[in-house]
Formats: structure tokens, C-alpha cells, sequence
């Protein structure tokens, strides 16, 4: 009698557990909307349109579930959002809330994988299981085996430093949030670039002396360079954010880009306005216009437009001249 009590508490338990997102194959789940600006997806053409993923086989919503212990009770929360693909084994995108910096934890020894996007029940993220075949998502032993040869290491999308408690910054431990990054990239101009935006976010994006702000980072994968002939090496790793200032009473946007590839010198990744960097993506992403937020953050004047004026304003002075 006592199995069967048992048994029906553990479906009573499962029950009351927040629905998997990688269970939903063609949109963002509701549950995942608080990590969108006003709960608007960005819009990458033939990949994600509408808030819809085109190709729903290859492309997986996933809205990172992690499990973690405190004052004795265990808790399931949503962490962050990311946009899978899993031929390339590597994310699209992955979305986050900036809420500050807290106390940085001990950085985790393992990274963890996202069981059902190779047929597990499981929606927690969790470590890998020993005999079981991951054939829709990279695994360590893919960094193991070929790492040292590429000379990449795991880069975040949604990287530690930007996570406000030890607890959301284990969750960034998925390999569903990283892509093979060349280490000198990730840790030359990537690496001074996220600092520089940190800092731009707890001084500028405070809503009522609230730090919040919606960041997006994401990866443009390679035509055929891969690591361990499975996991794609990305040849362009992008970052945008948009954020509202109370005291200026206005949105606040920026982006960063670049190549992941090896840096023998002290690069810096200068800043663009939004257009430049949806110029940048309409390259790879043809079809459609580029978003990565909503109308309401500024996109600024693109490069092509700045150039314009620019001739503009130097036909006028020759014409006067």
C-alpha cells in the first residue's frame, strides 16, 4: 500500500512541475517570455519569424530549467532562454535578464546537457548519463577530444559574469548555452568587452534605481570548420541590450560583435547602434528583416546611412567651396 501511495505522490510531484521546454518544437513558452523585452522573440529569418521557428526538427526552443537545493528545499527555475540548433549542436541565441552583480560562486568542474533533446523525460538540465548516445547536442567529450588540437574552449552565450547569484551562474553551465570559442577571442577582446558592458549596465540601465536590463547573445555558425567533426566553430559571436534609464526617461541600446578567431594583439570590439549589427546579420540571416528587440529600443543610424551623410555633408562644403 505504502508503494503505491509513494507512487502516486511522485505523479502528483511531476504534475506540478512547470512544463519542459524543449517540449515545445515550433515557439517560446509562455514560461519563457520573461526573458524577451515585452515578450517579443527576435526575428532571424528562415530560423525564428514571428515568435515561430521555421525549421522545427532542427531548431529547439529551450527554456533552461535548473534544479538547485536551498535552506533544505529543492527548487526548479528558469534560468535564461535559448534558441537550439541541433545540427550544428550549438545555440542560435541565448536570452537573459542583467539584474546586477552579486557573490561569485566557485566555478563549476562539469557542465551539464539538456536531456530531451536527445529523448529524455527529464527536463532539468543535468550531467551526462554514462552509455547514453547524445546525437542532437554537444557533449564534453567533444571539447575533451578535440579542444586542445582547436585551440577553443566552452564560451558562454549567456556568460557567468553577467549572472547575478551563484546559483544563476551554475545555470550558465549547460552546453546548450556554449559554443566552441577560440581562447585567445574569448579571452582577449570578448572577455574586455563583457566588462566594459557590464559596468555600461549597472550605471545606465536602472529603472527607478532597479538594475534590469534584456541581453541577447548569440552565434553565426561556420560553413564547415567543426570541433570533433560535430559541433560547429561559430565564425562570428554577436551581443546586443536594450534597457530604460528612469532619470534620462529613455530606452538604451548596443551591440557588440566579433570573429572567433585567434588574436595575437589587444583588440578592442567597438560598440554599433542596433541597425549596424541587423546590416551585419541580414549577411547571414537573408530573407526578411532582422530583430533582435522590440521598436521600442532606438536602433540608431546604420553605417551605410552614417557614410550618406557623411558624402552629403561633403558635396555641400565642395559646393560652396
Amino acid at each position: 500500500m505504502m508503494g503505491v501511495l509513494n507512487h502516486l505522490s511522485t505523479l502528483l510531484l511531476l504534475s506540478l512541475l512547470p512544463p519542459a521546454f524543449s517540449r515545445v518544437v515550433n515557439r517560446f513558452d509562455p514560461e519563457c517570455t520573461e526573458f524577451f523585452l515585452g515578450g517579443t522573440t527576435p526575428n532571424l529569418p528562415g530560423i525564428l519569424v514571428d515568435g515561430k521557428v521555421r525549421d522545427q526538427n532542427r531548431y529547439k526552443p529551450i527554456c533552461q530549467l535548473f534544479k538547485y537545493m536551498k535552506n533544505k528545499v529543492v527548487y526548479n527555475t528558469y534560468m535564461f532562454a535559448t534558441l537550439y540548433d541541433t545540427t550544428n549542436r550549438i545555440p542560435v541565441f541565448s536570452a537573459y535578464t542583467f539584474t546586477g552583480v552579486g557573490s561569485s560562486g566557485k566555478r563549476p568542474d562539469k557542465w551539464m546537457i539538456e536531456p530531451q533533446l536527445d529523448g529524455g523525460v527529464d527536463p532539468v538540465m543535468i550531467l551526462e548519463k554514462q552509455g547514453v548516445i547524445y546525437t542532437h547536442q554537444a557533449v564534453n567529450q567533444d571539447y575533451d577530444i578535440d579542444g586542445k588540437n582547436k585551440k577553443v574552449n566552452k564560451g558562454h552565450m549567456f556568460s557567468k559574469a553577467f549572472a547575478h547569484q551563484p546559483v544563476n551562474q551554475d545555470s550558465t553551465f549547460t552546453l546548450t548555452n556554449s559554443v566552441p570559442q577560440v581562447k585567445t577571442f574569448n579571452e582577449g577582446s570578448w572577455a574586455k568587452m563583457e566588462l566594459k558592458v557590464r559596468k555600461i549596465l549597472l550605471k545606465q540601465c536602472l529603472d527607478n534605481n532597479v538594475i534590469k536590463a534584456y541581453v541577447v547573445t548569440g552565434a553565426v555558425p561556420s560553413k564547415s570548420n567543426t570541433l570533433n567533426n560535430r559541433v560547429n566553430i561559430p565564425d562570428i559571436m554577436w551581443t546586443a541590450y536594450c534597457c530604460y534609464n528612469s532619470e534620462k526617461k529613455e530606452w538604451m541600446a548596443e551591440a557588440h560583435w566579433g570573429e572567433n578567431k585567434e588574436e595575437t594583439n589587444k583588440k578592442v570590439l567597438d560598440p554599433h547602434p542596433l541597425s549596424d549589427l541587423y546590416d551585419m546579420l541580414k549577411q547571414y540571416y537573408p530573407g526578411g528583416d532582422v530583430q533582435v528587440f522590440p521598436k521600442k529600443c532606438p536602433i540608431g543610424s546604420s553605417q551605410k546611412e552614417r557614410e550618406k551623410s557623411r558624402e552629403r555633408e561633403v558635396g555641400m562644403l565642395v559646393g560652396k567651396g
